[in-house]
């Protein structure tokens, strides 16, 4: 069960965002990661927990940010409700999209477990829709993914295999690197993998849940 720390900062100036801190497994459902996030000045800012199922799927979906508060999943495309921060107010949203997404690291390794790819197979085009603070207003995004490679660096537990994607945002073909190994973010614009207390998990055997 990976425990750690990653830094979030702006991937165009790199002004500091905070940190996020995480633990995330296999289980019987599929996966889960559940993490707390602090500002720059180390006050608590915000929450991700996510499950997805064995397909990849966003199961249920929290988030936290700014007093503001997004549930949702997968249902008819997906669907969420939005609370605004004094809870009378709540919206409602449906898209025929595949997944969420947003700035926390879960939703890198959640995209890469739907789209199951293989290295040097052509780009997958996949739907999103990304969440982002401080007030998690929904966008619609479209992106393609491709597995570049994957190779096997050896460390002291082990070799860990380590896959690089290329990220094409499609409206504006930005595009950007992210490694991922097991269900750890190694690398990606806006985040750096600063701690991390036990080796990242294979998806190929199930490990108990983060709140067990």
């Amino acid at each position: 069960m990976p425990r750690g720390r990653y830094s979030l900062h702006d991937p165009h100036d790199h002004t500091p965002l905070g940190e996020e801190h995480f633990h995330c497994a296999p289980g019987p459902s599929g996966w889960r990661y559940v993490a707390q996030l602090t500002s720059p000045s180390g006050d608590h800012s915000g929450s991700v927990d996510l499950t997805l199922d064995e397909l990849g799927r966003p199961l249920r979906l929290e988030l936290n940010a700014a007093s503001w508060r997004v549930r949702g999943a997968a249902l008819d495309g997906v669907t969420w409700v939005r609370t605004d921060p004094s809870g009378e107010h709540a919206t409602e949203g449906n898209v025929a999209a595949h997944a969420f997404t947003g700035s926390s690291p879960a939703f890198l390794i959640a995209t890469a477990r739907l789209l199951r790819l293989t290295p040097g197979a052509p780009a997958t085009r996949v739907r999103l829709v990304a969440l982002t603070a401080p007030v998690l207003a929904p966008r619609t995004l479209d992106q393609s993914w491709a597995l570049l490679g994957r190779s096997a660096h050896p460390t002291d537990t082990g070799p860990l295999t380590v896959d690089e994607y290329r990220v094409t945002t499609l409206d504006t073909g930005e595009q950007h690197s992210v490694h991922i190994a097991g269900d750890v973010v190694l690398a990606a614009p806006g985040i750096e993998l600063e701690e991390l207390e036990s080796p990242p998990s294979s998806f190929s055997a199930p490990l108990p849940d983060p709140d067990a």
